[in-house]
């Protein structure tokens, strides 16, 4: 299959029958599919499927969900209530975050300082 990440190369390539599939699925490149996934399977495309497009269309995905990417955390925060204060640096408040390392769930920070420099910023 051929996308704008180029040719898919497998990372653990092994030999099967040729009754396996050798290529991915096709739908695998489509935008919606990736809107009809439930968050969970988002980040576990974001965090195992580095450098593809699937992590490139779930992080799309999550940001659409109002999801952003700490760059020193790298993590993926969400606003659980409005800021406390904001401010052209920063905002504070109460956030979801997504546990990845520790316990693959999402938590809550309270008084947790975001500084937008430390955001990721690509638009998708």
């Amino acid at each position: 299959t051929q996308s704008t990440w180029g040719a898919y190369v497998p990372r653990n390539p092994a030999v099967t029958p040729s009754y396996y599939p050798q290529t991915p699925h096709a739908a695998i490149e489509f935008p919606y599919l990736f809107e009809a996934f439930d968050p969970d399977t988002l980040f576990f495309a974001f965090y195992y499927q580095p450098g593809s497009h699937q992590q490139f269309m779930a992080a799309r995905e999550l940001k659409r969900h109002s999801w952003r990417f700490h760059q020193k955390y790298l993590t993926w925060f969400q606003r659980h209530d409005e800021p406390t204060e904001i401010t052209d640096e920063y905002e504070e408040g109460t956030y979801v975050y997504f546990d990845y390392e520790s316990g693959w769930c999402r938590r809550k920070k309270s008084g947790f300082t975001f500084r937008y420099a430390l955001l990721e910023d690509v638009s998708l």
